[in-house]
């Protein structure tokens, strides 16, 4: 008994710590080929299984498509307005439909919402002729664009996503991807969360079936080939925190569905995104030495925001780091040191602690008093402060 009760008194801090730290469940088992979990705001990763392997994207390749043609909007390339003249090559495009017609001129915002909310292979061929002259040219936008977002494992061959050996991203990359234009193009994005579209007197519904099945979901994209299987990105939204969840390879429609559902939930119940720091707020102050103020207020030049398991919040300090021997002058943005958050004493965030205020040297006789006084204090002081 007595052999026991040590044995319990060794092993059960032990035990009570692992408990803590698998308060999290692993993420949940799904019939995909691959899939990732993100969280936005963060990029912070979530969950992910096989999330660098190829895929076929299918009509997920209109996701970089709506990229291109929003940034060139927002260029002044071209406009909202603009009436681009349907050609028969955009008429005759197979697949999903927006029933343009050839010789017709419709209005870049219309070819838009049926890219977006009805994946219109027509649309997205009228639209990538009008921008580059041709699809072939508007194909090499959507290179240079995945190149310059750093998507190293993608690579186009079409516009509208028809299946091709050298046609492939990753659900990685397309998470990424839809991680840019929600932060880049905020106005452009409002279209995926449109359920309806309605042009020629036909309308057609998104084929995110999620939009109806959760009111936080506000995009993203589907996709669908014989060899793609059926994929989807999805996207929501609950209070400071977004999700984006890239699902490939599953055996129906349904269960993309489902997939989903499951990831973003898992995300939304487990954990959680803060703000920990405002940018250009004080947090701490550093003596100055040689200046005309004492003191120098820090902080961050940008939001520190971090996603973590819910749990891990309550345990989290922050360490400032940056050395004594601070000598005016000083500028706004100069970096001082760094900060770092500590949960159950495991560094979690780390980032630059900058001066955000200006601090002027004192004239020659005051620095050189300084000099001496620092000299005087550093022999019986430390030399960093955390």
């Amino acid at each position: 008994m007595i052999r026991k009760i040590i044995y319990f008194c060794l092993v059960a801090p032990f035990c009570f710590e692992s408990m803590a730290q698998s308060m999290v469940p692993k993420a949940p088992k799904l019939n995909l080929e691959s899939y990732i979990l993100l969280e936005a705001s963060t990029n912070t990763v979530i969950a992910e299984f096989n999330s660098d392997n190829q895929i076929s994207p299918a009509s997920m390749t209109k996701v970089m498509s709506g990229y291109v043609i929003a940034d060139q909007i927002a260029n002044g390339a071209i406009g909202l307005d603009d009436k681009v003249l349907i050609s028969e090559k955009a008429w005759k495009t197979g697949g999903s439909k927006m029933f343009i017609e050839a010789g017709k001129r419709i209005p870049v915002r219309d070819l838009l919402s049926g890219i977006v909310i009805q994946s219109g292979n027509d649309a997205t061929v009228a639209l990538a002729e009008y921008v580059a002259g041709s699809e072939e040219g508007f194909v090499d936008f959507m290179n240079a664009y995945a190149s310059e977002l750093g998507l190293s494992n993608t690579l186009f061959q079409n516009a509208v996503g028809w299946t091709d050996p050298n046609h492939f991203s990753s659900a990685k990359d397309l998470a990424n991807l839809t991680q840019a234009l929600i932060n880049d193009f905020p106005d452009h994005y409002e279209i995926y969360k449109e359920k309806e579209f309605t042009f020629g007197g036909i309308r057609q519904l998104n084929r995110n079936k999620l939009l109806w099945r959760d009111d936080t979901v506000d995009g993203v994209k589907t996709g669908h080939t014989q060899s793609a299987g059926y994929c989807l990105i999805s996207s929501a939204k609950r209070n400071d925190m977004r999700l984006i969840a890239v699902v490939a390879g599953s055996p129906s429609e349904n269960e993309r569905l489902i997939s989903s559902q499951r990831l973003l939930e898992y995300g939304f119940r487990f954990f959680a995104t803060q703000k920990l720091i405002s940018k250009y707020t004080q947090i701490t102050s550093a003596k100055v030495w040689g200046g005309r103020d004492d003191e120098v207020a820090l902080g961050s030049a940008q939001d520190i925001l971090l996603t973590l398991p819910r749990s891990d919040f309550k345990n989290i300090k922050a360490n400032y780091k940056f050395n004594n021997n601070i000598q005016a002058p000083i500028s706004d943005g100069d970096v001082i040191g760094d900060i770092e958050f500590m949960s159950d004493s495991r560094v979690v965030l780390s980032a630059p602690l900058i001066a955000i205020e200006s601090v002027e040297a004192k004239g020659f006789f005051g620095r050189i008093w300084s000099r001496i006084l620092f000299w005087i204090m550093s022999l019986f002081s430390i030399s960093e402060n955390e």
